[in-house]
């Protein structure tokens, strides 16, 4: 693996840790004047959103952490069961943070545009994770690797809607519901189109491994 290419690994796997990390602020500070100050104070003060809301944010955060880690060729060829048991934790983050999302969606800040842009997330989020379990159920191990992409892809949603939603306000001066509505679709949308990149990039006869 090429020097450039192991600096951009080990900058995707910061990005991952590190905003995998950031929802665990909402159990030691006071969040309320961010997202969550746009959501009206009914809705805040029902007894299931909020635990929907952690259930999605810490779980997908886990989720991100660990997801990063399954794509070391080095990891999966001397530490096999620990790639295998990190891709166990995986596939139950996102399954518990996918759910809570798809019920969270419906209530996202921007409207419908929004909603139906985290529904579209989340949806594909939970389908891709599957059909990655399913295929190495099968033991097709090649389509396996194609599904976590795919899957993982859409996880990072989490690292690019911080990139995007600052250039879209700071950058383009949008007020945040305008941008936020952009940014429930900017978030993954690129990120599928750079998956399938890569996937194609993977079945030519000169494929980048990572190490």
């Amino acid at each position: 693996m090429s020097l450039l290419t192991r600096i951009a690994f080990v900058i995707f796997a910061l990005l991952a840790i590190s905003i995998g990390l950031y929802p665990f602020l909402y159990l030691v500070e006071d969040m309320t004047s961010g997202l969550l100050g746009s959501k009206p104070e009914n809705l805040l003060a029902s007894f299931w959103y909020m635990p929907l809301f952690y259930g999605h944010i810490l779980f997908g955060g886990v989720a991100l952490m660990v997801g990063w880690s399954q794509f070391s060729t080095k990891l999966r060829a001397k530490r096999i069961q620990l790639h295998r048991n990190l891709g166990k934790i995986y596939a139950i983050m996102v399954t518990i943070s996918g759910i809570s999302s798809l019920i969270i969606a419906f209530f996202a800040t921007g409207g419908i545009i929004a909603q139906l842009g985290f529904t579209v997330l989340g949806v594909l989020w939970l389908a891709t994770t599957y059909k990655a379990i399913i295929s190495i159920k099968r033991k097709k191990v090649i389509q396996h690797q194609f599904w976590m992409i795919r899957s993982y892809a859409l996880c990072f949603a989490a690292v690019t809607l911080r990139l995007w939603l600052p250039l879209l306000i700071g950058g383009l001066g949008l007020e945040f519901i305008e941008a936020y509505k952009i940014v429930a679709w900017l978030c993954f949308v690129p990120n599928m189109i750079v998956a399938e990149l890569i996937i194609w990039w993977l079945q030519q006869p000169k494929a980048l491994s990572i190490d």
